[in-house]
């Protein structure tokens, strides 16, 4: 039984696709494509992956729900923790957990829908072609 409350929101679901998509965003550090689909009202974002992608198997191939979290530290304490928690880039603070053969993403970040997803980025690890320097 679960006792402890979190506040916890949705952000998106994450599928893994081996088709290429319109206006994917490539991570080098990851070997990964993303892309949001923009018809859709439920924020779904594709995630293709290379071969040599050093994410998790779980990773790669299931789908994933990702909630935005006041604090990473306390949701993560006891979970099994597939990726991070790290910055992909700054201001933004990511974590990926199994939780009962079910794969959560679960970011802490004060950063706006557009601020996310503009490029290019400071401090990028998830993406370090972009990288500017800090102001």
């Amino acid at each position: 039984m679960h006792t402890q409350k979190f506040d916890r929101r949705f952000d998106h679901i994450g599928i893994p696709t081996s088709t290429p998509r319109a206006n994917e965003r490539y991570s080098s550090t990851f070997k990964m494509y993303t892309s949001e689909d923009e018809s859709s009202d439920f924020h779904i974002q594709y995630h293709r992956f290379e071969p040599g992608s050093s994410l998790h198997p779980l990773i790669q191939t299931l789908p994933h729900m990702a909630y935005r979290v006041d604090s990473i530290d306390a949701e993560i304490t006891g979970k099994t923790c597939l990726l991070g928690p790290y910055f992909p880039f700054e201001g933004y603070r990511v974590a990926m957990i199994l939780e009962n053969g079910m794969l959560i993403e679960l970011i802490e970040t004060q950063l706006t829908e557009a601020e996310i997803w503009k490029s290019p980025k400071t401090k990028s690890y998830i993406y370090p072609e972009d990288n500017l320097p800090a102001n």
